[in-house]
């Protein structure tokens, strides 16, 4: 009886959201919202149909936290269709380095001061916190392959850096926990510090290298040899596992080279499509002779692409409704431990103070205007990238230290949620009317 209700509840829910998607666009409310809400209903608190323990689920939680995270992040790479040359590259730069070590920085020395955490904890605490998150990011980020458009373009660049960009910091914090593979070291040793290079570098690399390697070596199968056709979703998957695990077995950082993939498989289409749009470049399908797009050498590394984006977006979508559902309901059980002054302080400092105040410092001196500055910084969406970090700490570090730490992350997700999903499609809008008005004026002078 149970299985037939869960059936009952997911199938209804996803034909409710295949029906109301396109409203949601229009309203100042999000899916990831929705999907909140349920996941607290179908919780402890709720009708008690789904229920998560922790420490006993953390595992579990973590790898499916990182399945979600590993499509996301190659769905943000295929559709960044700029070269790794282009200056646009500077502001997530800029953020997924620069603002990831004040981010951290700030709130781990939050928590020692306001919250007497250990170092180990409070860096941990900062390490969960700080990435911005890939899988609801897409609600604000690049609507498709080839929109560069300032604000959405750092938005989603940061996303996919940041998730890897914060390992390190996650490492440091069990390190200085005490359980790390590294704690056997006196402090930060110079092996730890080379650990960190290589597995920035080898995961970018491997990741890079492979994405672009399949994206030619099936493409030209394809137009060479008729073969390797249809069955995107294997490639798409294939690209995935196989960056991640070479990244792993080299110890490289896995989510760096997931993200890279992507932005190398893109890439690949790029330098084939020259100035056509992707879309343009595939042109006209017939639906009778879908064979002859997919290998004409003209047109199939943009085919390819555009089929791998349309199902790695599908997933996402997935992935969303998956997650949201499990953190709705352990918000569900820690919903009281989340009502706390403490909670409420870190939500407040993160998303009002120290955010804003790392992507304002970390964007100086760049292109971006002042009202970008500010609307990139109140835009850093907290969720799955959060609870990932909390469950591998969870998992490897001190438990009982870190208990304290699960609702405040909790309750920023949650809070994260809420106002970035009230505020994100208003506050869009309106910048988009501004922007449009700016260029028009500039049309009408010259």
């Amino acid at each position: 009886m149970v299985d037939a209700i869960w059936c009952l509840i997911v199938g209804s829910l996803l034909m409710f959201m295949g029906l109301v998607g396109s409203t949601l666009k229009r309203l100042p409310l999000s899916a990831a919202m929705v999907y909140l809400g349920i996941g607290f209903v179908l919780g402890p608190t709720g009708v008690g149909l789904l229920s998560l323990r922790l420490p006993d689920d953390v595992t579990h939680l973590r790898m499916i936290a990182e399945v979600g995270i590993l499509v996301s992040l190659f769905a943000i790479g295929l559709r960044l269709r700029v070269p790794p040359s282009d200056r646009r590259w500077a502001l997530p730069l800029r953020l997924g380095i620069l603002a990831m070590i004040l981010t951290v920085a700030s709130l781990a020395l939050f928590g020692v001061l306001a919250f007497h955490l250990s170092i180990g904890a409070a860096v941990l605490l900062g390490a969960m916190m700080a990435p911005t998150d890939p899988v609801l990011a897409h609600d604000v980020g690049v609507r498709d392959a080839g929109d560069v458009e300032l604000v959405r373009f750092t938005l989603s660049g940061e996303g996919g850096l940041n998730d890897g960009t914060a390992y390190p910091f996650a490492l440091l914090g069990l390190l200085l926990c005490g359980t790390a593979e590294h704690s056997g070291a006196p402090g930060i040793s110079w092996a730890f510090v080379g650990s960190v290079a290589w597995g920035v570098i080898g995961g970018i690399g491997g990741g890079w290298l492979l994405g672009v390697a399949t994206a030619r070596f099936v493409a030209f199968m394809r137009s060479r040899y008729g073969q390797a056709l249809g069955l995107e979703g294997f490639f798409t998957l294939g690209l995935i596992a196989l960056s991640y695990g070479v990244a792993l077995i080299t110890h490289g950082y896995g989510f760096l080279a997931v993200f890279a993939a992507g932005v190398a498989m893109r890439r690949v289409e790029h330098q084939s499509s020259g100035d056509k749009s992707s879309k343009e470049a595939v042109g006209t399908v017939d639906t009778q002779d879908v064979e002859a797009t997919a290998t004409d050498p003209d047109r199939a590394h943009a085919f390819i692409a555009e089929s791998v984006m349309g199902f790695t977006i599908e997933l996402e979508h997935i992935a969303e409704v998956a997650l949201m559902l499990l953190i709705g309901c352990l918000v569900s059980q820690y919903w009281v431990a989340m009502l706390t002054w403490r909670s409420a302080a870190v939500v407040t400092t993160l998303l009002i103070v120290i955010r804003p105040l790392a992507t304002q410092i970390s964007l100086l001196g760049s292109s971006a205007s002042r009202t970008q500055r500010w609307l990139i910084g109140w835009l850093g969406i907290r969720g799955v990238g959060s609870v990932y970090y909390l469950m591998l700490a969870l998992e490897r570090g001190p438990r009982t230290e870190l208990a304290p730490v699960i609702p405040w992350v909790l309750a920023t997700i949650s809070a994260s949620v809420v106002l970035h999903g009230i505020s994100a499609t208003p506050l869009m809008r309106r910048y988009g009317r501004g922007t449009a008005r700016v260029q028009e004026d500039i049309d009408a002078r010259f």
